[in-house]
């Protein structure tokens, strides 16, 4: 089986995780998941990730965090940009997300990075997906 889109699958996996309030959840790598994990762990939607060498890619296995009623600090998940249909934007069109409370992720000529961090650095790009 192909996958059309793997980011999609990957947001999909994390949302179904948290849902069923599972602990961790295992996502097949690549370098984009990687950053976007790295995103989620630097502003704190995520307890901890780990990569797993499984002898391919390798496995990004996430810890998910909880709030202490239980309920996931990750809100939602939203496919903003997919292979259909790609969505840019340049430096002044960079979304806010629920008034700045999520993130919008996007992947520009600097890398893959938060849409605030983005806007300090004056570059637009693909929006990759929104979380909040």
């Amino acid at each position: 089986m192909t996958m059309t889109d793997p980011i999609a699958d990957f947001l999909t996996r994390i949302r179904n995780a948290a849902r069923a309030r599972q602990k961790r959840v295992d996502i097949p790598a690549s370098k984009m998941k990687r950053e976007i994990t790295r995103i989620l762990k630097r502003n704190r939607l995520i307890e901890d990730y780990a990569l797993i060498d499984d002898g391919k890619n390798g496995i990004i296995r996430i810890i998910l965090k909880y709030t202490p009623q239980g309920q996931s600090v990750i809100e939602g998940l939203e496919r903003v940009s997919r292979p259909g249909l790609r969505h840019y934007v340049g430096k002044e069109e960079i979304p806010r997300v629920q008034n700045n409370i999520g993130l919008a992720i996007l992947s520009t000529s600097h890398g893959v990075m938060t849409g605030a961090r983005a806007r300090r650095l004056g570059v637009g790009g693909e929006v990759l997906c929104y979380i909040w």
